[in-house]
């Protein structure tokens, strides 16, 4: 009993002190909004230049030498954060929920605003650490995720409308370390080995169900390479790794793994199974033309073990939205 009330005080005090932080953290980005502001009107207004940036930055640290964060280089960013966002009123509240690290990562790298409003979107709601969010913009999640959008099949659209922005096109694991010849064996105990960079790779509302995850259908058993539990969706999720490209004739063992699922495994207030075949490669066309008259949410994506060229994603997403204008 007085273990459950050492509880409840421990839990007050992180409650505590997280919303302290909070309230710093959100200090801290309006006072350096602020600062942006006052040196962006004192610039544009013709007052101030480049020279006048770096005596300020010398004033600030000869006036308060304990104070750091202020050199000029920061000051000009601090402008940058400014004039990115002070026309766009709906990302203000969010910028401001997300730590300066993680602000400076996104408007600094991230080319336009829709990307950038993904990436803050998205550290906000998976609370991302620096070194979590600099590998999803270093792997072109934004991307890949957008890409991933208009592979969705109409059944799983259907079924599931809110999938989008769930799942990829591609996925990249290169915290594996596979040699150039491996098996989907290999593959699947590189996966679990590293699960937590597994997950990062797939979103944190997968939670892991089970690997070779045996299914009793009449005198016969099966087993699904990995399962998984999506929580937004509220459904599981089979993958099925394949060490090679793809083939049509993947796609009928994970259809009958679904359905298996849909009947003996999914409980009454959940949605139907989605399946995800993960091969080696594939052809789009070859893909499009297996997955038309499929009524089962089956979708197929490739997985790469080292970190794409971003600029040949970043063209190839352009060039499909653009041909969609």
């Amino acid at each position: 009993m007085l273990e459950n009330q050492f509880a409840e005080i421990a839990q007050m005090i992180q409650s505590s002190r997280q919303a302290a932080l909070k309230i710093v953290n959100t200090t801290l980005i309006d006072l350096y909004w602020n600062i942006g502001h006052y040196i962006h009107t004192r610039i544009e207004s013709s007052e101030w230049g480049k020279s006048i940036v770096e005596e300020l930055a010398l004033y600030l640290q000869q006036k308060e030498p304990g104070l750091k964060g202020f050199s000029d280089k920061n000051l000009w960013r601090m402008r940058q954060f400014y004039e990115t966002y002070k026309d766009v009123e709906k990302l203000s509240p969010v910028v401001r929920e997300i730590s300066w690290t993680n602000n400076l990562a996104i408007f600094s790298r991230c080319k336009t605003m829709q990307e950038r409003e993904f990436y803050l979107l998205l550290a906000k709601q998976e609370m991302y650490g620096k070194r979590e969010l600099e590998r999803q913009i270093n792997t072109g999640l934004f991307e890949r995720t957008m890409l991933g959008n208009t592979i969705l099949s109409p059944v799983v659209r259907e079924l599931h409308p809110e999938a989008v922005n769930t799942f990829k096109d591609s996925y990249i694991f290169d915290f594996l370390n596979l040699k150039d010849s491996y098996s989907e064996s290999d593959l699947q105990k590189g996966l679990i080995s590293q699960m937590k960079d597994f997950i990062l790779e797939l979103g944190k509302d997968f939670l892991f169900f089970g690997e070779e995850y045996k299914l009793q259908v009449g005198s016969s058993d099966f087993y699904i390479d990995l399962l998984f539990y999506h929580r937004g969706l509220q459904c599981l999720v089979a993958f099925e790794l394949k060490a090679d490209k793809f083939r049509p004739g993947h796609l009928g063992q994970l259809n009958f793994y679904l359905e298996a699922l849909d009947r003996d495994v999914k409980k009454q207030h959940e949605n139907p199974s989605i399946g995800i075949l993960l091969c080696k490669d594939k052809d789009n066309e070859v893909v499009e033309y297996s997955l038309s008259r499929s009524l089962s949410p089956t979708m197929v994506a490739e997985y790469r073990t080292q970190l794409p060229d971003k600029e040949l994603l970043q063209n190839k997403f352009n060039e499909i939205f653009r041909d969609e204008n």
